[in-house]
């Protein structure tokens, strides 16, 4: 990896816009990096580390990258890294832009955070020009990290080496040690392995002891299964001990051998009761039958006893139904004389309400009298017909009559309110024709005004961009004299590279001579001093790349003073328009013409109204004057109508009150009439009917007297007494044949021989032989429940033994895996007794990039010591520490190998000097030998004499070998004599700056 550029703005204490030029430093491999203390020397360490990674080491990275930002920044000015570097043979350009937290724009208050933004560009050699790559912040820092092979860690401490952390690493001990190098050689998957390992052993000893309790699990389920029956107690064991598997087996077999014993003894005494069972049954099948026999022959006894006792009853029985028979022939004549009854009885009711709704003359008058009272009345309702007619005339005269009236009413109103609407006439009209005059004036305002509001909008505007102009005035001239400025700095930057260019052309022109070609100056062939290149010469390159970027600022000067010229040019055109009133007034002025306006054209959008009012108010006029006429048109034409309808309702009146009578109106004359009529009507033919049903009554005695002698009853009322109904009849039926079929029973169960002969032998002990029976069955269920307890016990047994096999057959593989797995994981752990030096397997790797890290260091350290010291490793335990992390220095003028602590200032410094630049090289083997030609040394110098600074800076020189180009950061003023390539920073009040020089 090599630095070519690194361009740096608003950074760190970097106000502006910074570049530095590694290629040109690098040239003579040993450059100075200086200046004051605060001045920013490590910001551009942290800015190179910022462009590759994203961010920066340690505690300096914070706030999401919002404190990187320079506090001498100007606001418009965005923090911007961009580093150009070659590595694994790509030329590649990386750009980082952090958060940046900005004022809102378009003069809105408050900010906004903008998002970080990262670039990566490779250069392509045959195009000549620069391919985007990406612009992902995950991308990107995924091929960085891919091409240099290391993290920002490692870098930090390969490429950025920090004195004060090595020399911290002398002394350290072991465990601090381990973590560094942990840290720079990526020894996680060590750590992974002794944890993974540990795990493993975790998770086996977890099976291990799982299956282990499962198994005790199953010995105390087969304990609960077995009882009592075993008398050897059950192994007192744990999860984990050795031997539980044979001792749980052990145990079991012994359980199962006594239980299967038990169950031979249970199922013999189950055999024995079974039997005894069957004959107890069949005694008391014996016993039950002879009972009911006896119960049968009993029962049949009490019956026939019953029988006898319900003679009686059953003979009557007989007697009334042999009535009911007879009397079943009278049962019609019987029907139609109550039939007749009832007929009569309905039509007297009758009769008696049609007479009480007649008035007292007519109650002694037969059928004939009130037909003869009936006709009458309806002759006299006939007549009444003239009279509804001139009845009915004269309510329709009093509806017209009451018409004429409301008409009359509404004629007044509309006569009156014509009247009234008349009068003001001449005042409306007038008003109305105000408006109309008052809204053609505003027109003609709103039309003036309208012609005035143009040149005031536009003076408005150009006082407004006249106002803008003025400020980007001031702008343009401020970026005239910053580009005046920075042209004039870079022709003088060209102009002192010019002249380093010609003190050092001797050199340049001799780098082109060959041995036996002429000399381009003199023609001569030979060429015995040759002149050589300083270091910090400059080559026609660097003239040119200072030409070229003297010719862009001179034209961005050019183009700052033209763009100043066209501002300007507008804004006096702008003023000419605008004049010197201000943009206030202007708009105040503005603002009244178009109040102004709008109120004329507010007043003036009313004369259409006004017109259509006026128009509106006219036809209302004439409607108005012909309602009042047509209303005194109507009045009179209602007073001669009025008069006739007078006339004839008086005619009508009187010969109405000659029809009507007594009542109240013709109406109510004629519905008297109709009620009388068709009461008489209706008493009339009630008094017939009852005459007819009181005849056929007499007829229905003669014919139920005559039928009731021939059935042989004395009287109607016996015949009808001895009648039955349905419901009667079937229960009756139903007891004569109960009695019959119960008789025939009886007489069926006491012919039977079997229960007579039952019934001759002692009465049977039921109970007695129950009992038995219930001893036997009990005696057989308590032998078959403890033979069934038995087989439960055996099949129990098996199967838990069975399953605690399987258990032990599963677990050992198990077992040996876990004391495998736990050997490996206390080796690599360092507690194992076969691991003598209690070294974890992550200390054991560790310890060989160690010893590689010594040898590496011990070829610089020789030399920057005058072949005193060397550096060793040690894998001695520290005390009752783990051991495989020593570190020690061997002096040969002692020959005694000692600790590093006991280093002095300088000797620590050079030594720790040594130990990082062997670590740069080990780690850079480590990353796949990925070549750092770039490297910087933090701060340490201060404390070496003369003759050690000389052999440190030798052996720095000497990485040149390797084409490496080391950079020193330190204020030490003695490094600025012997380093000629120097990068000063310079700090001030607007923030520091960057100064190369010497190249």
């Amino acid at each position: 990896m090599r630095l070519h550029r690194l361009y740096i703005t608003a950074f760190g204490p970097f106000g502006g816009a910074q570049s530095v030029d590694f290629d040109g430093l690098s040239a003579a491999g040993l450059f100075l990096l200086h200046g004051p203390t605060g001045a920013g020397k490590t910001s551009v360490l942290d800015a190179v580390c910022y462009a590759l990674y994203g961010s920066v080491p340690g505690a300096r990275q914070s706030g999401q990258g919002m404190t990187l930002r320079s506090d001498h920044a100007a606001p418009g000015t965005r923090t911007e890294i961009r580093l150009e570097l070659t590595v694994a043979g790509r030329r590649l350009e990386i750009t980082r832009q952090p958060p940046w937290e900005r004022a809102k724009k378009g003069n809105r208050p408050g900010t906004t955070v903008d998002k970080a933004q990262s670039w990566l560009r490779e250069y392509d050699a045959s195009a000549g020009s620069w391919k985007d790559l990406s612009r992902s912040h995950q991308e990107i820092g995924e091929e960085i990290t891919q091409l240099l092979g290391m993290s920002r860690e490692q870098f930090c401490q390969v490429v950025l080496l920090p004195q004060g952390d090595f020399a911290r690493f002398l002394r350290a001990d072991a465990e601090a040690r381990g973590k560094l190098l942990g840290r720079l050689f990526d020894t996680r998957r060590f750590a992974a392995v002794e944890q993974r390992l540990a795990e493993l052993r975790r998770a086996a000893e977890a099976q291990v002891r799982e299956g282990d309790a499962e198994l005790l699990a199953d010995a105390h389920r087969m304990q609960q299964a077995a009882g009592d029956i075993v008398e050897l107690p059950l192994p007192d064991m744990a999860p984990g001990d050795p031997g539980l598997a044979e001792s749980v087996l052990s145990w079991a077999a012994i359980a199962r051998s006594t239980a299967r014993e038990r169950f031979t003894v249970a199922h013999c005494a189950q055999k024995a009761a079974e039997s005894g069972q069957s004959d107890a049954d069949r005694v008391l099948d014996d016993v039950r039958e002879v009972a009911r026999l006896q119960r049968r022959f009993a029962e049949a006894r009490e019956r026939a006893a019953r029988l006898e006792e319900r003679s009686d009853a059953h003979r009557e029985a007989r007697v009334r139904m042999e009535r009911g028979r007879k009397a079943d022939a009278v049962a019609p004549a019987l029907a139609l004389r109550d039939a007749a009854e009832a007929e009569h009885r309905r039509a007297a009711a009758d009769e008696t309400r049609a007479r009480a709704l007649l008035p007292e003359t007519f109650a002694d008058a037969g059928a004939s009298g009130l037909a003869a009272a009936a006709r009458k009345a309806a002759e006299e309702l006939g007549g009444l017909e003239s009279a509804r007619r001139a009845e009915h005339r004269l309510a329709e005269l009093a509806t017209e009559r009451e018409a004429l009236d409301r008409q009359e009413r509404a004629d007044e109103d509309v006569f009156q309110d014509a009247e009234s609407w008349l009068a003001s006439w001449e005042t409306t009209r007038a008003g109305l024709q105000a408006r109309i005059e008052s809204a053609q004036e505003a027109a003609t305002r709103a039309e003036q005004l309208a012609v005035q509001r143009e040149p005031a909008r536009v003076r408005l505007e150009a006082a407004r961009l006249r106002d803008q102009l003025a400020g980007d005035t001031d702008d343009a001239q401020a970026r005239v004299l910053a580009a005046r400025e920075r042209a004039a700095d870079a022709r003088a930057h060209w102009l002192d590279l010019k002249e380093q260019r010609l003190k050092g052309i001797a050199a340049e022109l001799a780098a082109a001579l060959v041995d036996g070609e002429p000399c381009a100056v003199c023609g001569g062939t030979e060429h015995p001093a040759p002149a050589r290149k300083i270091a910090g010469h400059v080559d026609q390159q660097a003239e040119e790349s200072a030409l070229v970027a003297y010719q862009e600022a001179d034209e961005q000067r050019a183009e700052a003073e033209r763009r100043l010229g066209v501002v300007r040019e507008a804004l006096a055109a702008a003023t000419a328009e605008a004049g010197d009133t201000p943009t206030e007034q202007l708009a105040e002025q503005a603002e009244e013409l178009a109040r102004q306006h709008a109120e004329a054209r507010a007043a003036a959008s009313g004369l259409h109204a006004a017109g259509e009012a006026l128009r509106q108010a006219e036809r209302e006029h004439e409607r108005r004057l012909a309602a009042h006429q047509e209303a005194a048109l109507r009045a009179a034409s209602r007073a001669a109508r009025r008069e006739t309808l007078d006339r004839e309702g008086a005619g009508l009146a009187e010969e109405l009150a000659q029809a009507r009578g007594g009542a109240g109106s013709v109406s109510a004359r004629a519905a008297q009439l109709e009620r009388q009529a068709a009461q008489l009507t209706e008493a009339a033919d009630a008094a017939r009917l009852a005459a007819d049903t009181a005849q056929r009554l007499k007829d229905a005695d003669a014919r139920l007297a005559d039928a009731a002698f021939r059935a042989g009853f004395d009287t109607p009322q016996a015949a009808a007494g001895a009648l039955l109904d349905d419901t009667a009849h079937r229960e009756l039926q139903r007891r004569l044949d109960a009695w019959q079929q119960e008789e025939a029973a009886v007489r069926a169960v006491l012919a039977e021989a079997d229960t007579a002969e039952a019934a001759q032998q002692p009465p049977a002990d039921l109970a007695a032989a129950e009992q038995s029976a219930a001893d036997a069955a009990r005696r057989a269920r308590e032998a078959a429940s403890a033979r069934d307890a038995a087989a439960r016990r055996c099949t129990e047994l098996d199967r838990l033994t069975h399953r605690a096999t399987a258990s032990v057959r599963r677990l050992g593989p198990l077992r040996e895996e876990y004391d495998r797995v736990a050997r490996l994981a206390t080796l690599a752990a360092g507690t194992s007794a076969d691991n003598e030096r209690k070294m974890r397997l992550e200390s054991y790797v560790l310890a060989a990039r160690l010893e590689q890290v010594a040898a590496a260091a011990t070829a610089r350290l020789q030399r920057m010591s005058s072949g005193r010291y060397t550096l060793v490793h040690s894998d001695d335990r520290a005390g009752r520490g783990r051991s495989g992390l020593g570190l020690h220095v061997v002096d040969a003028w002692t020959g005694r190998e000692r600790d590093t602590a006991t280093l002095s200032g300088g000797e620590t410094f050079f030594a720790s000097l040594a130990l990082a630049l062997g670590l740069a090289d080990v780690v850079t083997d480590e990353a796949g030998g990925v070549r750092l030609d770039t490297l910087f040394i933090d701060e340490g110098f201060g404390s070496l004499d003369d003759q050690t600074l000389d052999e440190v800076l030798d052996v720095l020189d000497s990485l040149r070998e390797r084409d490496r180009s080391v950079g020193i950061v330190s204020h030490v003023p003695d490094l600025r004599r012997r380093i000629h390539a120097q990068l000063e920073v310079v700090k001030g009040r607007s923030g520091s700056v960057v100064r190369q020089r010497g190249q």
